[in-house]
């Protein structure tokens, strides 16, 4: 990294399906698919506000509890979790705490992801 560049955030996801996960990716965060090579697929917010997803095909399946985990912040937690649940994500619990609650769910894959109120 030369000094007059800035970091960015990327996230990145491994994947097994890139079909299947850029299309629920995509509908549940209403990112764009900008570029593909290989392996790997970008994912962008096309209002530019949002950090670039990268997912990235692997071989091995997920065999543990994700270290890190993308927190979608919504309005209406429950509505956002049925539409999310259309799109092919699964609930695992309801938490409440804090005087809030929010809800744990996995893609279609079994990443956890967290519904949480704004």
């Amino acid at each position: 990294m030369t000094a007059d560049v800035e970091p960015y955030l990327v996230l990145t996801l491994d994947v097994a399906d890139l079909e299947l996960q850029t299309a629920f990716w995509c509908a549940a965060l209403g990112y764009e698919h900008r570029d593909s090579v290989g392996q790997y697929r970008a994912l962008v917010d096309p209002a530019g506000k949002g950090p670039k997803m990268l997912l990235q095909r692997v071989d091995e399946p997920k065999s543990a509890k994700n270290r890190l985990h993308l927190d979608l912040h919504v309005v209406d937690v429950a509505a956002a979790a049925d539409r999310l649940t259309a799109l092919g994500a699964q609930r695992v619990r309801r938490v409440d705490q804090f005087g809030i609650f929010w809800i744990t769910m996995l893609d279609p894959e079994g990443n956890e992801f967290c519904v949480v109120p704004v």
